[in-house]
């Protein structure tokens, strides 16, 4: 591999997501080759375990041979195969079957998608066809929550809280609305449990109030950990208690399980947990663990039979795409779906409980004002004043050192911007590798404190 002329190639044409361009023309690309596994290896032939399963999404390793031979046959046999016009095929039906009888609730339609963000972006679309189908085409304002990730689309990237997204596009849009973090580390009611729940139960109502009531209001959406926004856990009885203030609301409960999905808190969806019952849920990454495109959203009965009984006879519901129902990533959806159900959601409870063991022991590391971990999703914030819980100084750059130390560390995670250490290690992790990569998240502590500048900042 000529390393040198694909990062010059790379820089000169290729478009990254969400990230500095001047900045990556200056860095260039850093280039994987291959992965087996938890680790990967790059152009370089460094070896790299991944402590982020890619995007939160490699959730079986990389290197499945089941899940290569499904996409190979499934490519042999028919590759592609439209939804549109009555058309469908075998393993998109399969699948669709089978994570219907997983799903929690009534949630027994799924309409695919091509990943995360226009999952979410078909909930817009879908709720705004069910108000109009119950006659109640006023309820259009929707409600998030503060560092919420629903994805980068324009409408989604409104939904979605976090700053770099909102920068010069224009969201969020006029019906899009934001409520406080169920953050225990940082609610003003925290770290209380019932405190945290009783003051997002009252702000949902006050918001819904302030908008001229639940005649106005169609929908809130909530993660079940907040992953982009720091893999935020909220408290134990909050997900059951705010989906309880949408029903006495009128207000469509909607739970984004593209990043929760799929065993990476423990069960197949996180709504297990509590027991939730959404009217929509929305899904992706490790539906097909990252090997081919493909998300999906989910209907409750109650949703998709009004919007069905109410719309004329003969008349199509105008939402579509052309790689909707692919049979490739469907056959590859299966074959993942194979594995968790044959011991790799077992292998990832046990690997994210030694996980939140080896974390809670950092806990007294100078620089870590808190962790939290949700089966195989875990957060590491970092703070320069543990009694103040103080952040850093933007301008000592710690999210870059964390990203180029973990790197020259042979570990690989989500250095988010505000300082945060994010980890979603694939499912299939040894409790060996669990503690290569604890270790190695030790070793970059370590490294940054050392950092003169971080030192003088500690020290105040």
């Amino acid at each position: 591999m000529d390393t040198a002329r694909l990062i010059s190639l790379d820089r000169e044409h290729l478009i990254h997501p969400v990230s500095s361009w001047r900045g990556h023309e200056a860095a260039g690309a850093t280039i994987l080759e291959s992965g087996k596994g938890a680790w990967l290896t790059d152009s370089e032939g460094r070896r790299l375990l991944d402590g982020f399963a890619g995007l939160w999404c490699v959730n079986t390793g990389y290197g499945c041979d089941s899940v290569i031979e499904a996409g190979r046959r499934q490519l042999e046999k028919l590759p592609y195969a439209t939804g549109y016009f009555g058309f469908s095929c075998e393993p998109a039906i399969e699948l669709a079957a089978r994570l219907t009888r997983h799903a929690p609730g009534t949630l027994n339609r799924i309409y695919f998608s091509l990943g995360g963000s226009d999952a979410v972006d078909g909930t817009l679309r879908f709720i705004r066809y069910y108000q109009n189908a119950r006659g109640m085409p006023q309820k259009r304002h929707v409600i998030g929550l503060e560092k919420g990730y629903h994805g980068s689309s324009f409408a989604g990237s409104g939904l979605t809280a976090l700053p770099v997204f909102h920068r010069d596009a224009d969201v969020p849009l006029p019906w899009q609305h934001h409520l406080p973090s169920p953050d225990p580390y940082r609610h003003p009611a925290g770290p209380d449990g019932e405190a945290i729940i009783h003051a997002s139960v009252r702000a949902l109502h006050d918001m819904v109030a302030s908008l001229g009531g639940p005649d106005q209001v169609a929908a809130f959406y909530c993660e079940l950990v907040q992953g982009s926004g720091g893999v935020i856990v909220p408290p134990d009885g909050w997900a059951r208690a705010m989906q309880a203030a949408c029903r006495e609301l009128d207000i469509l409960f909607v739970v984004d399980e593209v990043i929760t999905g799929f065993g990476r808190t423990g069960p197949l969806f996180a709504c297990a947990h509590e027991g939730l019952e959404p009217d929509m849920m929305t899904v992706a990454k490790g539906l097909t663990a990252g090997y081919a495109p493909m998300g999906g959203v989910f209907l409750s009965d109650a949703v998709y039979e009004t919007i069905r009984d109410n719309t004329p006879p003969g008349v199509a519901i105008g939402h579509g795409q052309t790689y909707s129902a692919h049979p490739v990533s469907a056959a590859i959806g299966l074959a993942v779906l194979d594995l968790y159900e044959g011991g790799l959601l077992d292998n990832g409870v046990a690997a994210g409980r030694h996980l939140a063991a080896r974390l809670a022991g950092l806990g007294n590391h100078p620089l870590v004002g808190a962790t939290r971990a949700k089966g195989m999703l875990a957060g590491i914030e970092l703070v320069t004043d543990k009694a103040a819980k103080a952040k850093p100084d933007p301008k000592l750059g710690i999210a870059g050192k964390l990203g180029r130390y973990g790197y020259e560390q042979g570990i690989l995670y989500r250095a988010f911007a505000d300082d945060v250490i994010g980890l979603a290690p694939p499912l299939c992790c040894s409790m060996d590798e669990i503690d290569i990569l604890c270790d190695g998240i030790v070793a970059v502590l370590d490294r940054v404190m050392r950092d003169p500048q971080v030192a003088d900042a500690m020290r105040g």
